[in-house]
């Protein structure tokens, strides 16, 4: 199941509504007991927070946070020092600005900003 989707229904069962009828459950029934309410709330905290992290994820490039290879680190050099900017060489590497900009620091290449 989808985060999003388990989400939904994690969201309506906390509110104490049947996810399939849109009915409110009886005061007897085990989606009514203050444990279960706050179980439920706590599991559609941490499904935010998952929701949140894929979204994030979904926005960053391919090789964001992935190793270095020693022929790709040669290639942004050689790039570099022929002049190529360094956003057009994150988006050469699929690979966040920050990332570019450490591995050109860790080369000597540039400086750390302060």
């Amino acid at each position: 199941m989808e985060i999003t989707k388990a989400l939904g229904t994690i969201s309506i069962l906390a509110d104490g509504t049947d996810p399939y009828t849109g009915e409110v459950y009886p005061a007897d029934s085990p989606y009514q007991q203050p444990e279960t309410i706050r179980a439920l709330f706590v599991a559609k905290e941490l499904l935010s927070k998952e929701a949140a992290k894929a979204e994030r994820a979904s926005r960053l490039p391919v090789n964001a946070g992935k190793p270095w290879a020693p022929e790709e680190d040669a290639a942004l050099l050689a790039k570099f020092d022929q002049g190529t900017a360094i956003q057009d060489l994150a988006k050469l590497h699929e690979r966040t600005l920050n990332a570019i900009n450490a591995r050109l620091v860790m080369h000597g290449k540039i400086s750390a900003a302060v």
